[in-house]
């Protein structure tokens, strides 16, 4: 039902003009979007740069990456002392890699991860639903667990040693008087006067707030994740293994030869107080998965290294057109999780960010170049584009979780049929990405 209105909504979205659709979704005045503090400086005092990026994560740092290829550089505002690598991994599919590739990334990580080859779900009393090859019937997906840090500083060596300045957290952000730049303070009384700001500041992006977009809202289920280490070899073949119960699920998929990515998703009334204390992440996502006949699990928990053992309250946001803003403001642009925060039960975040960041760098880059484009133009054209990608995916990964997640008997049933019918496809047909530039390329 809810994916047959996506589809109405989308089909109705493309065929307005594009004058129409820039002044229903894609234009918001300035005035109308938020100052934060009320702060106002000259941009006379502010340090000049071409384009801030603020934040370090895995869609800042592909953005770094990506200009530079166009020979455009950048600076990346990370408030963290250092990269912050702790977690365990992420899940990247054919969309993912090809965005790598496009940054020349992507061969460096693969001899790094496994390829996961298929996928085996089971009952919580140890009965086997289905499985099968991911590229059974497309032999071009592509499926790797890849771990965070890994891939962070792999974007990182990418960059000039001074690209990213640690320790630089927002304290006010404004436009100046003419709207042609972005003002930014640090809270070491830096100022920075910006051209074009590219935010990837995460899921409580103050970005975002800045720019008149409500907060996240909380999916109901919390995932514990960690990354099991086996320092002579790992046993398992490279597929994932699925394992569903009634309002709690749980796997696990090799990384690499000597580590196995593994999680556990419950359903709770309140994301909770948060803890990071490793001793109670560990006993709490045993003591979830205690009676269910998977010892491996148990085993990959003990092994897990203490600073990749985590627990999240999964958040998201739903970009319902004609009501949310749109994701720019001037020369201010969101990326990634600052703007479409998603559930990962799709595994789509990750790869959604990297898309993002191919996208807006190529046509932004267009715009600073060639100059048959304005900057405003360029986010507009990112905002269409990626807007009818991300809205339907956010939703879908948020519906999917639902139903994962059902403590009711009668629809885990439904749940259970349907994931017995699961066809390679159906699982993996968002990964089936392709950028506008290569579709014209392609012409």
């Amino acid at each position: 039902m809810i994916m047959a209105l996506i589809s109405s909504i989308l089909k109705h979205a493309k065929s307005l003009s594009s004058s129409n659709l820039s002044t229903n979704y894609l234009q918001r005045s300035v005035y109308l979007i938020p100052r934060v503090g009320g702060y106002r400086y000259m941009s006379s005092d502010a340090r000049k740069e071409n384009i801030v990026i603020v934040g370090a994560g895995i869609a800042g740092l592909a953005s770094a990456v990506s200009l530079q290829r166009f020979g455009i550089r950048s600076l990346v505002l990370e408030q963290a002392e250092s990269l912050r690598t702790e977690g365990s991994s992420i899940t990247l599919s054919k969309n993912g890699w090809k965005a790598l590739d496009a940054i020349g990334v992507g061969d460096q990580l693969r001899d790094k991860f496994l390829e996961i080859q298929g996928i085996e779900f089971k009952l919580d009393d140890g009965r086997v639903l289905n499985s099968f090859g991911f590229k059974d019937e497309d032999k071009s997906q592509e499926l790797r667990v890849v771990e965070r840090r890994v891939l962070l500083e792999t974007l990182a060596s990418k960059l000039p040693p001074d690209a990213i300045s640690f320790s630089s957290k927002l304290s006010k952000i404004e436009q100046s008087e003419n709207a042609s730049n972005t003002l930014l303070q640090l809270q070491d009384g830096t100022r920075l006067s910006a051209e074009v700001v590219i935010a990837c500041d995460g899921v409580w992006s103050p970005m975002a707030t800045w720019m008149g977009f409500r907060q996240p809202k909380y999916a109901g289920h919390i995932a514990f994740r960690g990354l099991g280490y086996f320092p002579e070899g790992q046993p398992y073949e490279p597929k994932v293994h699925y394992t569903y119960g009634r309002g709690l699920r749980a796997g696990f998929v090799p990384a690499s030869k000597t580590k196995v990515y593994w999680f556990v998703m419950c359903n709770s009334s309140s994301p909770g107080p948060r803890i990071t204390d490793p001793s109670i992440l560990r006993k709490e996502a045993k003591e979830l998965i205690r009676d269910w006949p998977i010892a491996d699990m148990l085993n990959l928990i003990n092994l897990t290294a203490d600073d990749t053992l985590t627990k999240n309250p999964l958040y998201d946001r739903w970009l319902w057109p004609l009501i949310s803003p749109p994701p720019f403001c001037g020369k201010t642009v969101l990326l990634g999780d600052a703007w479409h925060p998603m559930t990962p039960n799709i595994g789509q975040g990750a790869c959604c960010a990297l898309e993002d960041s191919i996208v807006l760098t190529e046509k932004l880059a267009e715009a600073m170049k060639s100059k048959h484009i304005s900057v405003e133009d360029a986010f507009k054209a990112y905002g269409s584009e990626r807007w009818s990608r991300v809205f339907p995916l956010t939703v879908m990964a948020n519906r999917v979780g639902a139903l994962l997640q059902s403590e009711n008997k009668l629809i885990c049933s439904v749940r259970n049929i349907l994931m017995s019918k699961l066809k390679p496809r159906t699982m993996t047909r968002h990964a089936n990405y392709e950028f506008e530039q290569s579709k014209r390329d392609r012409r």
